[in-house]
């Protein structure tokens, strides 16, 4: 999970995919339907990196029990680039968690939750909420 999150979002390596996602990998979470493996992953991927090019994922926290592997983390990154509309060039700043199923040094299902209102609110696709 450190290399998946260090190589692959933070360092932009689009070969971890094929790298450390099995063939029938699954990810739920990230979209209305659950993305299934390296080729279905690469849009997303490719959509996240293009819009947020300096994107930066930081683990605060990890726990494994068996071939399961929690982790909590940070996001920051400046909406720059064109993968999710017209860039902003707001700062974004939402946490979230990813508990992984590993199996011969693979992910092979991922649950992902993520604070992507507030991610949307700070690029000002959504409105800010009211107080």
């Amino acid at each position: 999970m450190r290399e998946w999150f260090e190589q692959l979002w933070n360092q932009g390596r689009e070969d971890t995919i094929d790298r450390l996602l099995a063939p029938g990998g699954i990810a739920h979470g990230l979209g209305p339907q659950p993305i299934v493996g390296p080729e279905g992953f690469k849009p997303f991927f490719r959509q996240f990196r293009t819009a947020f090019p300096n994107f930066h994922v930081e683990i605060i926290q990890m726990v494994e029990e068996g071939d399961k592997v929690a982790v909590v983390c940070h996001v920051t990154g400046v909406h720059c680039g064109p993968g999710m509309g017209t860039p902003s060039n707001a700062n974004v700043d939402f946490w979230g968690m990813t508990m992984g199923r590993v199996s011969n040094g693979q992910l092979v299902e991922g649950w992902n939750s993520y604070d992507f209102m507030t991610c949307f609110q700070q690029m000002g696709v959504l409105p800010q909420p009211s107080l």
